[in-house]
């Protein structure tokens, strides 16, 4: 079986993986029924599946389809809780797109 890429990205990067699978972390912004609004360093929409339990204010990683309207289609979703060090998940996906090389997913 071959191995699928996820790549960690911020909203920045959105354009670059319309059709692909990602790894967003960021905080819960806003629930609205079965969207939440997630800020990765920008907003974006995650649009929820039955599985996802997330509360607003907490962090949540997200992994999934990016749609050709920048938002997103949740495949998997984990709370992360109100310790999340955003700065340090930013600095992750840059460094992981500056040394693309080192990091096989992006």
């Amino acid at each position: 079986m071959e191995a699928t890429a996820t790549p960690r990205i911020t909203c920045a990067y959105l354009n670059s993986y319309v059709g692909r699978n990602v790894i967003i972390v960021g905080k819960v912004i806003q629930l609205r029924g079965e969207e939440a609004l997630i800020d990765a360093d920008g907003n974006i929409t995650a649009h929820l599946n039955r599985e996802a339990h997330l509360l607003a204010g907490n962090g949540a990683q997200i992994i999934g389809k990016v749609n050709p309207d920048l938002s997103i289609k949740v495949l998997s979703s984990l709370d992360l809780g109100t310790s999340v060090d955003y700065n340090l998940a930013n600095t992750v996906v840059e460094i992981s797109h500056q040394h693309r090389d080192i990091f096989a997913d992006n």
